[in-house]
């Protein structure tokens, strides 16, 4: 039987056992951003040497190389961004904070161009803390025809 857009819950409204399970699932989202981070830190020489070896055929190596060193940095900074957010926003989630929400809306919107959990993740938490506007449409389409 179909909910009415009187009786959508909002966000605010969420089961708490959506909102606990969306804390734990970012606190591990965040840990695990931070140890791809360092893991890609600790493997910069490797990532390197390999790229390197794909320049030996085209015009303006440098230029490339010194390209893929911006882009890999920018990656590094962006996955340890998201995962401190992540956690942080996880704590002040299970903390009961008022900031939590915004910091979890900033960390799912952080991680959707991370594959493949990313994703998954940020989607779900812009499902759940949104606005129910998304969980109201297809009622209205059904409505409206």
């Amino acid at each position: 039987m179909p909910m009415h857009e009187a009786t959508m819950p909002i966000a605010s409204e969420r089961p708490i056992s959506d909102v606990r399970f969306l804390g734990i699932c970012w606190f591990l989202y965040g840990v695990m951003c931070l140890a791809a981070a360092s893991l890609l830190i600790a493997f910069s020489g490797t990532a390197t040497v390999m790229f390197g070896a794909l320049l030996s055929r085209v015009p303006f190596p440098f230029t490339l190389m010194d390209l893929f060193h911006v882009w890999y940095a920018l990656a590094v900074i962006e996955t340890a961004v998201c995962g401190v957010f992540a956690i942080v926003a996880a704590g002040g989630l299970g903390a009961g904070s008022r900031w939590a929400r915004p910091a979890m809306l900033i960390a799912g919107f952080l991680a959707l161009p991370q594959l493949p959990l990313g994703i998954m993740l940020g989607t779900y938490t812009l499902i759940v803390l949104l606005p129910g506007v998304s969980r109201e449409m297809p009622w209205r389409m059904r409505d409206a025809a």
